[in-house]
């Protein structure tokens, strides 16, 4: 079993910075994907970025050139790096991890709001 400890969530300003960290542990060691998803209220959740073990990555559109996905196997870790935010990126953000193409594992999540 693997899991998943995300953190970084917080209050923010709209046009502010917030970076998420998530860390896996138990039987991380042939992880191929980790990412982010995200939550609205009354929304369902959908993909925010995602990384493959190589470093390839997918990027909603919503967030494409203001968000950044990165990793580091050593530490089984990913990172979102998220700039210039907006009010509509609040959401609980979860940490998603997998051996394969769909997610597996999850974070419990960490609540992201950005107030305008």
């Amino acid at each position: 079993q693997v899991q998943l400890v995300e953190s970084g969530g917080g209050l923010v300003q709209a046009g502010g910075s917030l970076r998420l960290s998530c860390t896996a542990s138990g039987t991380a060691f042939n992880l191929q994907y980790m990412g982010w998803y995200r939550q609205a209220p009354g929304k369902q959740r959908d993909m925010v970025a995602r990384i493959s073990r190589g470093g390839i990555t997918i990027y909603a559109d919503s967030v494409k050139g203001r968000f950044t996905i990165s990793r580091d196997n050593a530490k089984n870790t990913v990172y979102l790096q998220m700039n210039t935010l907006k009010p509509e990126d609040t959401a609980v953000y979860y940490c998603g991890a997998t051996r394969y193409i769909a997610m597996e594992f999850w974070g419990k999540g960490t609540l992201v709001t950005v107030s305008s």
